[in-house]
């Protein structure tokens, strides 16, 4: 086999006059990830590509969350279920991490080469690397050669051949199974290695073949868990649907696999068209009928106002404050329907265009959230009116606009405030992937109500009602030797079913030109109370943001009613957000956390232009891994999925989800409402300008 798979890697090296077709799709392996059966190929998925792939074969299945980070780079995370992995009945669950990294791009004469590490951060169950390299040979037929280490080097391995460099790397060090949540370097691409490879056909656009030569022995699966007889695989895929695949598969001798993979795109929504309600239409000044809008009452212009007011409601951009001085109309809205702000504000000069005095000749438009404004736009009429049907009235408007820092407090009308909403709806409250099941979630409704007596002042509160659900079936019981701040979850889950989640009192102010401020004081979260406080220096026109937090908190009670328990803390951060003007955005926190262990948070996001958020995050603190216990340190992914996306009609709300793989004490934070710099960012340029797309939608 060593010298079937060395002729291999010279006929890929030798390469092929055919290019790589972008028809012939990239199979999911049962790893989720680019690959052929149950091995890797040195393929990318296409970039933003997000997909779930389940599989099952001899008693291993696996749930594979993957996303095409960057379009070299594929991330994925995994859960796994190895029935009497630890004997009879001791099924294992198990939770890692992969990274799929392309160096090289296929070309005429070179193979596509890619490097790869499993179990990037997890118990060491899957701990292996690679070296891939694929080529296609036709439209229709690819073969694919690698070298692995650690699991993909245990069947016919031999001696590392990266011992040349040092002989350290001939043996691999133990892994300190069970505790995870450590990425061992030390391991990475040492001891024996083994050689895989296979090919690949498209049989017709719909279904594929692969067979494969495996170099993972599964040692430690074979007798408690299948059988090992071979390590040949053989698989099948058809695609079902645009984003749907399945397979089938015969692995290693005696075992049947299925497997299904469900993909979507950030960047394609799931509907032919939108369903935004027509904008108004641009109204050139010549047409406007002074008399009609109101303009001529005797009343100083409130009837025009108040027709402006109705107008803009309908828009989903409540009025919140008017004036005109001169050749200027300055408006502030509220954005409660558009997801950009952008949007928003293009529909509002849309509006102005036929309700402004012929005078008026400039807009002034600021949004508004809390009481509290980030900037303001200024759009000339003309402007307005030449560009409504241009071919480039994106860009063009965009150049032409102004988009400038506050200097003047929010002016609302006298009649916005106080003002009182509510409102019932249902909730679902997932839990997935945690260390016992792979999936528990509770159903039931939950009633909001928010007062605003004045510009900045926000009290709401938010009750819940569970109907159905098991996450009070989890029992497991906290071996924290920390402030259990979170590893007792499931006892507050437990002593439902009605929990008050939050009951607050908040302030929003701006302090200075590029300050903006918040203090908060009630039910802060499901687990503490108490005051927070924040304070955001964001430019208008910066990508960086800095900001301080200072809470002092207790633990409330179990019941989640009014009671609280004995144990407070102070916390805080310091943090610094940056935007790299790519769709990524960094953000690190500094400060104290909820256990009263010290330490940062590091939090990578990736933005599409439609909403979605995909990121991760990951803490460090002084509480040493052996303290913090499973996992070693508090890590996980963060999920935001813009509901217009979905639906088609537009909305602001979102359903976001932050996937760790277990919940535990070190590296905690408070979970609070309306932090500034998510408020604050979405009416600065850099927002605006990516969302400028859809301002004459």
């Amino acid at each position: 086999m060593k010298r079937i798979a060395v002729i291999a890697f010279v006929s890929l090296a030798a390469g092929s006059a055919v290019e790589a077709q972008d028809s012939f799709d990239v199979r999911y392996s049962t790893y989720g990830l680019p690959g052929m059966v149950d091995m890797p190929t040195a393929l990318s998925f296409p970039d933003s590509d997000l997909s779930v792939t389940v599989s099952d074969f001899g008693g291993t299945s696996r749930i594979t969350g993957s996303f095409q980070v960057l379009p070299r780079v594929t991330g994925s995370f995994r859960y796994s279920r190895i029935q009497n992995f630890s004997g009879p009945g001791g099924d294992l669950f198990d939770r890692s991490f992969s990274l799929h990294v392309r160096l090289l791009e296929e070309t005429r004469r070179r193979p596509a080469l890619t490097l790869g590490v499993n179990d990037l951060i997890g118990t060491g169950v899957y701990a292996s690397e690679y070296l891939v390299a694929t080529k296609h040979l036709t439209p229709r037929l690819r073969v694919t050669g690698g070298l692995g280490w650690g699991r993909l080097g245990s069947n016919n391995g031999f001696t590392n051949p990266l011992g040349f460099l040092s002989e350290t790397l001939e043996t691999r060090p133990s892994r300190d199974f069970g505790r995870g949540g450590e990425a061992e370097l030390d391991q990475f691409f040492r001891g024996d290695a083994a050689f895989f490879g296979g090919v690949e056909v498209k049989a017709t656009d719909k279904l594929s073949f692969a067979i494969e030569y495996s170099s993972d022995s599964y040692a430690r699966e074979d007798g408690p868990t299948f059988d090992y007889r071979s390590p040949w695989n053989f698989g099948l895929t058809y695609k079902l649907r645009e984003n749907v695949n399945v397979s089938a598969a015969y692995l290693y001798g005696s075992a049947l696999g299925v497997q299904v993979t469900f993909t979507t795109n950030p960047t394609e929504p799931p509907y032919d068209g939108g369903g935004d309600p027509a904008p108004f239409l641009v109204t050139p000044r010549a047409d406007v009928d002074v008399a009609a809008l109101g303009w001529t009452q005797p009343d100083g212009g409130a009837t025009a106002v108040g027709q402006l007011e109705e107008v803009l409601e309908a828009e989903g951009v409540p009025l919140h404050g008017f004036s005109i001085e001169g050749s200027v109309a300055r408006v502030e809205i509220e954005n409660t329907r558009w997801r950009a702000n952008a949007q928003a504000i293009g529909r509002t000069a849309r509006v102005l265009t036929g309700a402004m005095p012929p005078q008026v000749d400039t807009f002034v438009i600021r949004p508004v959230s809390n009481g509290i404004a980030g900037s303001e736009v200024t759009i000339r009429r003309a402007d307005m009116e030449e560009l409504a049907f241009s071919l480039d009235n994106s860009w063009s408007s965009y150049a032409r606009a102004q988009i400038e820092p506050t200097t003047t407090p929010s002016q609302p009308l006298a009649r916005v405030y106080p003002r009182f909403d509510f409102g019932l709806a249902p909730y679902a409250q997932p839990s997935l992937f945690d260390p016992d099941a792979p999936v528990r979630a509770d159903f039931g409704v939950q009633l909001n109500a928010q007062f605003e007596p004045a510009p900045g002042f926000l009290f709401r509160g938010s009750v819940r009602q569970k109907v159905f659900g098991n996450l009070d079936e989890s029992d497991r019981v906290s071996d924290s030797v920390l402030p259990r701040v979170r590893s007792e979850t499931n006892i507050y889950e437990r002593t439902g079913p009605t929990d008050l989640l939050n009951l607050t009192g908040s302030y929003f102010f701006k302090p200075g030109r590029d300050l903006y401020g918040r203090v908060t004081v009630g039910y802060l979260e499901r687990h503490f109370g108490g005051v927070s406080t924040e304070v955001l220096w964001k430019p208008v026109d910066s990508n960086l943001g800095i900001g301080v937090e200072a809470n002092y908190v207790k633990q409330r009670a179990f019941d989640q009613g009014f009671g609280f328990r004995d144990y407070e803390v102070a916390t805080g951060h310091a943090s610094l957000y940056y935007d790299f003007n790519n769709g990524f955005e960094a953000q690190v926190d500094a400060g104290r956390y909820l256990a009263g262990d010290w330490g940062a948070t590091l939090t990578i996001n990736r933005t599409f232009k439609n909403g979605w958020k995909i990121g991760a995050f990951a803490t460090l603190t002084d509480v040493p891994f052996e303290e913090f216990g499973e996992g070693s340190f508090d890590k996980g992914l963060l999920l935001t999925i813009p509901l217009d996306w979905a639906r088609g009609d537009p909305t602001r709300q979102n359903f976001g989800y932050a996937l760790r793989p277990i919940l535990r004490d070190g590296g905690a934070r408070l979970s609070i409402r309306d932090r500034l710099y998510e408020k604050v960012n979405q009416s600065h340029e850099q927002e605006l300008r990516d969302g400028w797309g859809r301002f004459w939608k």
